[in-house]
């Protein structure tokens, strides 16, 4: 009987712990998607940018890689932080002159001139709208708490980010 009991025991504590984590990783917690093959929890997803070159468009060579891509621009940043980790001091980018505002999309990293500041900005596309003066984007820095002030139109838009090389 004492045998009995003890495996009696033993079930009933794997039952309580299996159920107990059960719970545990259904649970739900703000801005956590639970997830994956070993239910760890993931952030939720977020736009990344528009694929703007194909594959096709990229040659790898032993001595040389070719990216066709009409009107390029190299760009360089200061150091600002505002987009660490992915742009900073010493990077270089590629980057490219929209056609039109339906070509931005949320997401895309984007050249824009500002009233509030001199210079260029590069800062993401967190929101895309429209209202009396048309469309017009809300943007912000990966590694900034708040977004950019104001609604950049599309005239103030010089280019979108394409590739980024360190």
């Amino acid at each position: 009987m004492f045998r009995g009991e003890r495996l009696v025991g033993l079930v009933l504590i794997f039952l309580l712990g299996w159920f107990s984590n059960s719970l545990l990783s259904h649970a739900e917690m703000p801005g956590v998607i639970s997830g994956g093959a070993l239910g760890i929890a993931v952030p939720p997803e977020r736009a990344g940018p528009a694929d703007r070159v194909a594959e096709d468009q990229i040659k790898v060579y032993n001595d040389k890689i070719i990216i066709e891509v009409h009107d390029p621009e190299w760009a360089t940043f200061i150091d600002t932080n505002s987009m660490d980790p992915l742009l900073d001091v010493g990077v270089n980018a590629l980057q490219i002159k929209p056609k039109d505002a339906a070509e931005i999309q949320v997401g895309d990293v984007v050249s824009y001139r500002s009233s509030y500041a001199e210079g260029i900005i590069i800062h993401r596309v967190i929101r895309k709208g429209t209202d009396d003066e048309g469309t017009y984007f809300i943007v912000k820095g990966d590694n900034n708490s708040a977004e950019d002030p104001g609604r950049i139109r599309f005239s103030q838009i010089e280019r979108v980010l394409i590739g980024v090389i360190y």
